[in-house]
């Protein structure tokens, strides 16, 4: 059976895989961006990324919240363009669910995800279906939300979020962009994925597969 919580200590060190899938796939996301934009979205989260794994790697033991806050703190910092502001709110929010506890378990994993929401929408506005990676958010929360709801435990909840999130990087194909550079291109925007929502995707499925390795251990 699966364990129900992880101490954020046992699960600092997820923070190092994810790092490694947004170097490693930068290229992918590059050239999803230069579909419709300049195609330097994988570039810029490429380098932000590995300064993060480097700064993580010289604090030693540290817990997720103090990761998650190092990682927001280094993508305000020293990634360009619009997503270093985004992302840096977005995983500097989530953190701050976590300085209440020392384990986290679904409920905090539902608090982090409402937050990141609302982060990355108070800074840029997007809704759901303006092509961002909004549309990966707002599902992978439901999803999570409606397993929970269904009374599933919180290792079904993230493989259900991460399905969720997947789903709705798919659903960008079909989008006409409304915000960003991309949405000068208008109609010509329909028909390829947003750089934005990958990413977010990549992050949710790192996060997620991440817990669900220790739930299960």
């Amino acid at each position: 059976m699966s364990r129900e919580s992880v101490g954020l200590v046992e699960a600092g060190p997820i923070l190092f895989d994810l790092v490694a899938v947004i170097v490693r796939e930068q290229g992918k996301l590059s050239e999803i961006d230069g579909q419709t934009g300049d195609g330097d979205h994988g570039v810029n989260m490429g380098k932000g990324f590995r300064m993060a794994g480097e700064r993580l790697r010289g604090m030693g033991d540290f817990t997720l919240a103090q990761g998650l806050a190092t990682l927001g703190d280094t993508l305000l910092s020293d990634i360009g363009g619009s997503m270093g502001p985004l992302y840096g709110t977005f995983f500097t929010d989530m953190s701050e669910v976590l300085d209440d506890t020392d384990r986290i378990d679904a409920p905090h994993f539902a608090g982090m995800l409402k937050a990141g929401l609302a982060a990355v929408q108070g800074l840029g506005e997007a809704k759901p279906g303006d092509k961002t990676l909004v549309d990966v958010l707002v599902p992978a929360g439901n999803g999570f939300n409606v397993a929970q709801t269904e009374g599933k435990g919180f290792a079904e909840s993230l493989l259900a979020m991460k399905a969720s999130a997947e789903a709705g990087l798919e659903a960008t194909r079909g989008m006409v962009a409304k915000v960003g550079r991309a949405s000068r291109l208008g109609e010509r925007s329909r028909g390829t994925l947003d750089a934005g929502a990958a990413s977010c995707t990549m992050i949710l499925s790192a996060l997620a597969d991440g817990l669900v390795q220790r739930l299960s251990a």
